[in-house]
């Protein structure tokens, strides 16, 4: 499998740790949504932070959906994931464009300015679990930290990159959370930070030839390193003519009406995957009929 995400504890349980390789996801992304190269980053960090926090969900039908809104010219994200390592996304400004930040790098934190990170759990109950943060620093990773803390009360690492050829193709893309039990012994915590505090850049290490399992060995190969599953992730959108339907469907009588009575086909998008559906007027016709059953 090309991309991944692997799973493992550390420190005999006190420790649980996830890593992944998201390089076709984030390329995936880029030619669906035609995303510049800041675009790109900062929706590829998303998604290979949803992907990773997707599969720390039990249920087959449960859904994770973290969305940003924010004041910068990216204007915001939504990720989707499941927990079978599927996900899907998008930004609202794809085609915005900023010169390097203060290092040299694409300018992610710049491009989302001030917000708010949600974080949607929809786990079959009766309603989803709703968390929200403040951005920290938009650059995605730190605000994933921050949320575990705040939000979830685990103290968490989250390390997130994406790096682009000079095609503006992406090169390299994935990245680790690692999470404190509440067990975690002083010791545990202090060996941990000294780990993470070699980790200068995820990319890089993604750059040099490290697999998931790699950056887990390099952060957590001194603690009793377990992994304990692999899982396949993929940019996965479920959308299809028939799903798009209902959405017409839902919009009510009167709705589809009017769009007959204007006597031209009509064109929907799907905002994760960028493609086009074309109903035409015989088509929605035959919608309205089933709106009225």
């Amino acid at each position: 499998m090309s991309d991944y995400i692997v799973r493992a504890t550390a420190a005999a349980g006190q420790i649980r740790a996830f890593a992944a390789n998201t390089k076709d996801v984030v390329e995936t992304a880029r030619k669906d949504h035609n995303t510049s190269p800041v675009a790109t980053a900062a929706l590829g960090r998303l998604l290979t932070g949803g992907a990773m926090m997707g599969i720390m969900m039990k249920g087959d039908k449960d859904v994770l959906t973290l969305q940003i809104k924010c004041s910068g010219p990216i204007g915001g994200l939504t990720v989707t994931s499941d927990s079978k390592g599927r996900v899907k996304g998008y930004v609202n400004h794809p085609e915005v464009m900023l010169p390097a930040n203060a290092q040299g790098k694409l300018d992610v934190g710049g491009a989302l300015g001030l917000g708010v990170l949600s974080v949607i759990k929809d786990l079959g109950l009766k309603e989803p679990y709703v968390g929200q943060t403040e951005l920290k620093t938009g650059e995605i990773g730190d605000d994933l930290t921050y949320y575990f803390a705040s939000s979830e009360q685990v103290p968490s690492a989250v390390g997130l990159g994406v790096l682009m050829e000079k095609d503006n193709t992406v090169r390299q893309a994935g990245g680790f959370i690692v999470q404190l039990m509440p067990n975690a012994e002083e010791e545990v915590i202090e060996k941990l930070e000294k780990n993470l505090a070699q980790i200068t850049s995820v990319t890089e290490l993604l750059d040099q030839g490290y697999t998931p399992e790699m950056l887990l060995e390099k952060l957590l190969g001194d603690m009793d390193l377990e992994i304990n599953e692999k899982v396949p992730t993929s940019f996965y959108c479920n959308c299809d003519k028939v799903r798009v339907g209902k959405v017409l469907i839902s919009l009510g009588e009167k709705e589809l009406q009017g769009m007959i009575d204007d006597g031209e086909p009509i064109e929907l998008n799907c905002h994760f995957c960028n493609s086009n559906y074309n109903f035409s007027v015989d088509e929605l016709k035959e919608l309205l009929e089933l709106a009225r059953k």
